[in-house]
């Protein structure tokens, strides 16, 4: 029984690919879909450089990109997935796969919907079987079934 869909997406041209698996998932299944984002926390990036932007330069980006990014979901939440009443977002900050997989236990998801590349693959060789390294992690370890989509097939 299919009852909460995990959708982590990262809002690139790539990931907005499985908008309508998501929905028709959704639809089929009268399932909630949980929304998700993870910012990059830039701050543990730059921990060992001696010359690192200043913590208050990061923040700054940082709460930008969120609002951005919040901007965005709500925005695709009125278009695109206005035809799934039950939905739900989160932002959070940290290692994407990482944030992904505590989601799937904190909300309960019975499924992961996720694009095997996302960001920064929109040059990648088409037929490489290499999927993107977010994407690989949560296939690993994912508790509960992964539906992957293909952004390279229409």
């Amino acid at each position: 029984m299919i009852r909460t869909i995990l959708w982590p997406t990262d809002l690139s041209k790539n990931s907005m690919k499985s908008v309508k698996n998501v929905v028709s998932l959704a639809e089929k299944y009268q399932a909630k879909i949980i929304m998700l984002y993870v910012a990059t926390d830039l701050t543990s990036l730059y921990g060992g450089y001696a010359h690192s932007p200043g913590e208050h330069h990061l923040q700054h980006f940082q709460d930008w990109e969120v609002k951005q990014a919040k901007s965005k979901m709500q925005h695709l939440c009125e278009t695109e997935l206005k035809t799934c009443p039950n939905m739900e977002i989160r932002l959070v900050q940290g290692d994407a796969a990482t944030e992904i997989l505590k989601a799937v236990k904190a909300e309960k998801a019975d499924l992961v919907v996720i694009t095997t590349h996302g960001r920064g693959h929109d040059e990648i060789d088409q037929k490489s079987p290499v999927f993107g390294s977010v994407a690989e992690k949560v296939i690993r370890t994912s508790p509960v079934p992964v539906h992957l989509v293909n952004p390279y097939k229409d």
